[in-house]
This record gives C-alpha cells, structure tokens and sequence, in this order.
C-alpha cells in the first residue's frame, strides 16, 4: 500500500499523472521570477529588438504592459456584455455548490475550498463517514486568507503533506502570488500552528517527502552546483530533525543535464522504501529506490515509465515504452507490478493492458487493488484490478456511460475511493466507492446552465497524412441544425494531456462544459473540442507519434479539424475561433501564422510563441524533449519552419488576436507573449493584450481574476465573431 509519495508535474499540466500522489511542489521553472539571469549575446540583441521585454520586471517592460493593459481593457471591459459575462463566470467559479472533492487519507477527508468571502481558501477536513453521508460539517485546519493577512504576504496554497498513519504532522507549501517557487513549513494540525523549529524551507523549487517523523527527503537549492541546467534540484537529501538543511546527507546525485531529482516514498507492512525520480531528460527518468536492507538500487524499468505506487510488496508502473524484462515482452501502455527482489531478477507480471481503442488516462493503488482509468476512443471507464488466482483480473466499476471519469482519491489505507464522473452537459457527480464496488453518489454539481437542449457529438477528421482525429461539438440543437455558427475550436496536444468532454475541471481552461455552456453555447456558439495528436487520447503512441521533429503533426491535426468544421457547414472561417493556452498557446501561434485565412480570432493563453530561443527562458531547457533543441540543426530546421515569433510577416492579413500571460508566470515566460504582440504591432496587425501581473502559470491568484480574464476571452470572441449575438444568457 502507499500513503505518502510524490507526483511529479509537468511543464504544462500533470505530466506522470499516474506517478506518486501526494508531490503538492510544482516543480517545474528553472529561473528566478525576475530579468533573465544572462544578458543576450550581441548577434539575439541585434536579430531581435524586443528582448528587453523579456526583463520581466523590468520599469521599461511594465511600463508597456500597463500601456497594452489598458487599451485592451478600454476595447473589451467597458460595456454591458462584458458585465453580463463576468458575472455569469464569478457565479460559477464562485459557486459555494461546488463539489468539496477531496483525498481519503484514513478516515477521514482532506479539502481545501475557495469561494468569494475565502478568496485565497481554507484547508479543512472531515470523517470520511460524514462525508459521503452528504454533510457540511467540516473541520477548518488552516485559514489562507487569515494567514495571508497577518503576515503581510500573497500567499496562495500548494496542498499539504501529512505523515501517515497519526497525519498530525504536515509540510505545507505556500507561495507567493501563485508562483511555482514555494516555501515550505511544517505545521501542527492538532495544535493548528506551524512547527516552531520545525522542517522549513525557503523560497525554491523544492520538493519534500517524509520518510518518518524525524526525517524527510528534501531536493532543493542548496547552493551553488546543486541545480541543474533546467533549474530543477540535482541532489535529493536526507533531512535529520533539528539539523541544517544544509547539513544534510547526500541519498541520490543526479548530472547537471539532467531535468532535475524528484523525492518519493512507498509504504507496505509498515516499511518505508524512499525513493527518487531522476530525470534524465522531460520523459526519461531512473527510479532509485532504498530497499529494507539499506541498499540503494536502480530498478530495471525502461526511461520512460511512471511509478504508481506499491500493493502487496510489488511496484506498479505505467510503461510508456515497449520493454524486454527476463524473456518477457511488454508493450507501452501496459500496466506492469514488479517485485523488489534483485537476486531473483525483479520477477514481473503484466496488471493491465489495453486494447488497440484503448489508453490508460489514470493509474493509482490501494491497499490490495490498482484502479485504471481507460479511455476507450476518448470516453471514460473505470476498471479495479486485483491479484487473484496467482493473475491480475480486471473487472469494470459500473458508472454513467459516455463521459468522463477520473480518479479524486484513492484510500492508501483500504481499497474504497473517490471517483468524479461528468460530461459537457451533465455536471460533476462524486462517487464513493467502497471495496465491493458499491457506488454511491455523495456529492452532485447543480446545472450551471440550462443544457436541455443542448447536444454533444463525437465527430472524426482526417489529417493531413491520412490519421482519423476525433473531436467533440458541443451547441443548441437549434444552432447545429441551422449551421454557419460562431465557433471556438480548443487544443492542446501536447505532453501526453487528454482533452476530454468535462462539464468543471480545470477552472483555468475556460472550454469546459459549465463556462461555456454558460457563457458562449447559451447565447448561440459553438465549443469544439480537438483530440489531436501530442496529447494523451491514445496512449503514448499518440503523444510520441507528434514529438521533437514531428511536431508539425499535431498543428496539422487541428487545421484538419478546423477545415471539418467548415466543410460540414457547422460555421465558417469569418466565425471560426481558435483557443489554446500554454502549449496550447504555441498552438494558437501556428494556427495564426500557417493558416489564418482558416480563422477569424484566436486567443492564445500564457503561450511559447520564440521557439528558437524557448529552451534559454525560464524551464524552456526541460521541454527539449518534447519540442526538440534549437541548438541542434536537424531540429532547429524543423523549429525554424513553425516558430510564430520568427513567422509573422507585414503583409499577411491575420485573424484577430488576444494575447494574455501573467507577470508572476515562472513557468513560460511572459517575454512570448510580449514580443509576439511588439512584433505584431511593429508590422501594423490589430491584436489586444492581457498581463496579469500575479497568478504564476494558471494566469490568476483568484476567482475574480479568473473571471475576470475569462470574461475578457469571451468578449473578445464576440466582438470578432458573433457581434450579433449579445443576449445575457439564460
């Protein structure tokens, strides 16, 4: 069983989201929130004039930024409409009906809540009884705002780690203003107070895990040779209570080149195995692992793998390549449990493998039992594996049909769980399920918006080198049927991250099912929803089919999708809007440059827009992997031939465009955004701009910001292509 390790995040979004649940650290910029640590070599500044506005706090910089703020603010902010979609957006982000979704740790239900009178949230919990049971009784643990204001400081919570199994011990992260550098304090929860000389950590990209009440695993900034060209630690330690950090035991060393060093723990029969994931490259990692005996081994999995957790003494892991392991072959994609017993060979047997429609979306352990989310052709299933007869059998969790499903929280104590289902148009439900598979819904979304008459279709195109690409399409039944709609066309493909038909997920990514219900399907627009290749629909086939050198696959993918729309007579290009942020926003920059006779507005969020000059700004360096290197001439050729910033040219007639990012965004770096719209500007092209200066790479530090910049996306949307349909919604 595990009860406490890590989850390694990505760049963009949950990368190895099957890997080590409880890593609350984002781990993921290389570079202090500040001007680029090294002034540019002669040749950038003389081939590209804007680089000053990568100073990201520089006076010069700011000054443009509120300059730009202030005239997109002035064209989108000052009319009714704008008014109607903010407060139809705060009513939902604000919703106090919202699901208080939370992670079973023993018996009881950690939650953390934000709302309109808490704006930066409470940390509460309660029994796991009167939490299924439907009650509000909770237990308030930590109040952010409370703490926020007697400190004097932005602070916006990072999750908590608690020791198992008594979990009165906790290291909480906290960051300033949303960023991914955080501190770290280790707080007290029967006694509601941070430890008084207690495990605390500066400002950084960090990472911690407890091995026992006296001893975590720390990686961090610890001086000057301890962080790797990426910018992530290179050194995980050993961390005595009462010591210096600085003082404590090397466990693993990594290599400058590598992405960074990631602490972990697994827990079985009351033994502590720590652990590290080292990450050679974006997608390749080696697992270390202590065993009981004391040795520190490296387990012979392939690089590219996610470690899930432990059930009964095995590791589970997710393969993401094919791999040869004692005469056996195993397929990418497949589930395996391997057994810690190098004298034997590591003995391994296949838990769960999919078939040629499926990918797994999610993996995670219990006591005895593994639960796998499949996708089978994008539509969620649920499937509890359990070892058997000397055999790994898996059965299907019966839930609604057609939707999408994920795994909330997983007991590491026992083999119940939380489970979330939703659809564009149905909203969250949250089920309890308990060891016998018996669901029970505890808690339910209200509607959000009237979707009665609304319809979802999966629809399939085909791109360019003949690969079918499905998507969903989402409007009135009456809109559909007359056709030539206003509508906006969502993409990421990227990083192995599935885009899947939820109604409210990610409140960040404003194409989910209630917001633009609410404020775009409801008032005569179309959502669009594209499954291209990079993301994670079909598995690891899918991603790797579009990485490095194939990038442009991906872009294809969208455009085919687009070109469908069109064709079917669902709009066309002076209706047809694109949006996508970060990797996503890279999207949006190659849509705008390669087709815009296709599009009529796109909005491109927090994106990588100068892919020549991406892996030198912030954690640009550990998307190699994924983007390929400029500094390698085979890839740079193919980097060259798409990079927006390098592709905009005075004589084209582009679509209109919103730029936005954030100031506080220390993951991509605001200078894309900047620069693309200067460039824009300096060719004489129409675009409007949108830099909050707080919020890291979500883009906002609240709901009202939130519902702010999302009020701002849609109105733009109007203006460009349904300056007809001004209704308030209904």
């Amino acid at each position: 069983m595990t009860a406490s390790r890590p989850r390694f995040v990505s760049v963009f979004a949950i990368s190895m989201r099957t890997v080590f649940i409880t890593f609350t650290a984002l781990l993921v910029a290389c570079a202090p929130t500040a001007p680029i640590a090294d002034s540019p070599p002669v040749a950038d500044v003389a081939a590209d004039p804007y680089l000053w506005l990568e100073d990201v706090t520089g006076e010069r910089a700011l000054d443009w930024v509120r300059k730009e703020n202030a005239q997109s603010a002035a064209a989108l902010t000052k009319d009714p409409l704008f008014t109607a979609l903010y407060d139809d957006a705060l009513a939902i982000l604000g919703n106090e009906a919202r699901i208080p979704d939370g992670s079973i740790q023993g018996g009881q239900v950690y939650n953390f809540w934000q709302d309109t009178e808490r704006v930066r949230g409470v940390w509460r919990r309660m029994s796991l009884e009167d939490f299924v049971a439907g009650n509000t009784r909770w237990e308030e643990l930590l109040d952010v705002d409370a703490l926020a204001a007697r400190e004097d400081r932005n602070w916006v919570f990072g999750g908590a780690q608690c020791l198992p199994p008594a979990r009165d011990l906790c290291l909480i992260r906290l960051s300033d203003g949303g960023t991914d550098a955080a501190i770290y304090r280790e707080y007290n929860v029967p006694e509601r107070r941070f430890v008084e000389g207690g495990f605390t950590l500066p400002e950084a990209k960090s990472g911690v895990q407890w091995v026992d009440r006296d001893t975590v695993l720390v990686a961090t900034d610890f001086g000057e040779g301890t962080m790797t060209s990426s910018g992530y630690p290179r050194t995980v330690r050993m961390w005595t209570r009462g010591s210096d950090v600085a003082d404590s035991s090397a466990f693993v060393e990594g290599k400058t080149s590598d992405v960074g060093l990631f602490p972990f723990t697994l827990r079985h029969d009351e033994k502590v195995y720590s652990g590290v994931v080292q990450g050679e490259s974006f997608f390749e990692y080696r697992i270390h692992m202590r065993l009981v005996d004391g040795r520190t081994v490296v387990l012979p999995l392939p690089r590219r793998v996610d470690v899930v957790g432990m059930v009964n003494g095995r590791v589970i892991a997710h393969l993401k390549e094919d791999w040869t392991h004692a005469g056996q072959n195993f397929t990418k994609d497949t589930i395996v449990a391997l057994t810690l017993d190098p004298a034997g060979g590591y003995p391994t047997e296949t838990v769960y493998a999919p078939s040629d429609s499926e990918a797994i979306a999610e993996v995670s352990d219990g006591a005895t039992d593994v639960f796998v989310v499949v996708l089978d052709d994008v539509i969620g299933k649920l499937k509890r594996v359990r070892y058997t007869g000397g055999k790994w059998v898996a059965k299907q969790v019966t839930l609604p049909a057609n939707g999408t499903v994920s795994i909330s929280s997983v007991n590491g104590d026992g083999d119940d769980l939380l489970v979330s289902y939703q659809s564009l148009t149905v909203p969250n439900r949250l089920y309890y399920i308990d060891g016998a598979d018996r669901a029970q819904a505890a808690y339910s979304l209200p509607d959000l918006y009237a979707s009665g008459d609304v319809a979802v279709e999966q629809r399939f195109a085909v791109s360019a080198d003949g690969t079918r690409v499905p998507y969903f399409i989402m409007g009135r039944e009456d809109v559909l049927a007359r056709g030539n709609a206003p509508t906006i066309q969502y993409g990421y493909g990227g990083f192995e991250i599935p885009i899947l038909p939820t109604y409210y997920t990610d409140p960040a990514r404003p194409q989910h099912g209630a917001l633009a219900g609410k404020l775009w399907v409801r008032r005569g627009g179309v959502l669009v929803l594209s499954n291209i290749r990079g993301g994670g629909e079909y598995g690891p086939k899918w991603h790797q089919s579009a990485l490095k050198t194939n990038r442009q696959r991906a872009f294809d993918d969208f455009i085919a999708i687009g070109e469908d729309l069109v064709a079917s007579g669902v709009t066309s290009p002076a209706k047809l809007g694109a949006i996508g942020r970060s990797n996503g926003g890279l999207l949006m920059g190659v849509v705008l440059t390669q087709r815009p006779d296709l599009y009529g507005a796109i909005d491109c969020g927090v994106p990588l827009l100068d892919m020549l000059r991406y892996h030198k700004l912030l954690a640009g360096a550990s998307w190699v992997g994924e983007y390929g290197s400029p500094d390698n001439p085979a890839e740079r050729a193919v980097l060259e031939a798409y990079s927006p910033y390098q592709s905009i040219r005075k004589e084209v007639d582009y679509p209109r465009v919103l730029f936005y990012t954030s100031t506080k965004d220390d993951r991509v770096h605001p200078g894309h955004a900047r620069k693309m719209a200067a460039r824009m500007a300096e060719m004489g092209h129409a675009y409007e701009y949108y830099e909050n200066l707080e919020g890291g790479h979500g883009g906002t530090a609240n709901q009202e910001q939130l519902a702010y910049r999302t009020a701002l996306e849609y109105r733009f949307f109007f203006d460009a292509l349904a300056a007809d349909l001004r209704k308030s919604g209904d």
